[in-house]
């Protein structure tokens, strides 16, 4: 496994690869590393020959007032992590080779980036699509791999790659879970032991709204309303939004007529997380 910090060597590696007919796959990530990460890590080495993840915590995504300067990094543990998985490339990049002196070219996906998150985080999509295409122009992948979790950006990030005629197939993977249910995140680092069990209130809620769907109930504000009442019994828990979408749109729905997402953002003590199911073709996915 070798790592690279320059954009030109990640070129050059891409490319001697790509002479010898190799099929590049792509996992972006902000680094401290899970089995969310690892899940998609996995899959590339399934599907391609050659494994490309990096690692920057890109800061155009985050706001004044958000976490980018505690956000958590351990290179080394994530080094660790990648070489036991068969990761062939690492970048590895400082913020100066992304972003250098002048920079002022930025990518938007013009209303999509306002909805759910992004009424919360102006800007943050502007950010993430910015990022995205400055990767996938550098690594020049066949095809990348994203997690559902983050389902908006991963709408978001396909609608990008369509309206650009980009040649990356965009490969969104399912959300990986802890036993209990909390869906993994670099941020559930941040809650203390009883923020940990109140965070709980999201997958419980999303479990409701699933009982509910397969019991036939495809009213969207009853579902919508019954998932608040069950997460505002937590105490530590503040919901920035609880909405029901269409799933490629995210335009709000009044009944489950059509492919949806259903997803929340909640803040546990001052950790805000997300989650969310989708409703396709008349089956639940979580």
């Amino acid at each position: 496994m070798e790592i690279a910090k320059t954009i030109e060597e990640v070129r050059q590696k891409v490319a001697d690869w790509k002479k010898s007919g190799f099929k590049i796959g792509f996992v972006p990530t902000m680094g401290y590393l899970h089995e969310g990460h690892l899940s998609l890590v996995r899959e590339s080495k399934k599907r391609t020959d050659r494994t490309v993840v990096s690692i920057f915590v890109n800061p155009t995504q985050f706001g004044p007032n958000e976490d980018y300067q505690i956000y958590p990094r351990d290179l080394e543990r994530d080094q660790k992590l990648l070489l036991e998985e068969g990761v062939d490339l690492i970048f590895y990049p400082p913020v100066e080779v992304m972003y250098p002196e002048g920079y002022k070219t930025y990518v938007e996906v013009k209303e999509l980036q306002d909805q759910l998150c992004g009424r919360s985080r102006p800007g943050h999509f502007r950010g993430v699509c910015t990022v995205v295409l400055k990767l996938f122009n550098i690594v020049q992948p066949d095809e990348a791999y994203f997690g559902w979790k983050d389902a908006q950006q991963v709408i978001i990030i396909q609608k990008m790659v369509e309206d650009l005629n980009l040649s990356v197939k965009v490969i969104p993977r399912p959300i990986i879970r802890d036993p209990d249910g909390l869906a993994l995140s670099s941020r559930n680092t941040y809650l203390r032991p009883e923020e940990r069990k109140a965070a709980l209130a999201l997958n419980r809620s999303l479990d409701l709204a699933a009982e509910l769907i397969r019991k036939g109930e495809l009213n969207a504000e009853i579902i919508r309303r019954r998932m608040l009442e069950l997460i505002e019994q937590e105490p530590l828990a503040r919901v920035d939004y609880v909405e029901i979408v269409d799933l490629k749109n995210l335009e709000k729905v009044e009944k489950l007529d059509r492919d949806v997402l259903i997803a929340l953002a909640v803040y546990v003590g001052r950790t805000r997380l997300i989650d969310n199911l989708r409703f396709i073709s008349g089956e639940v996915e979580k």
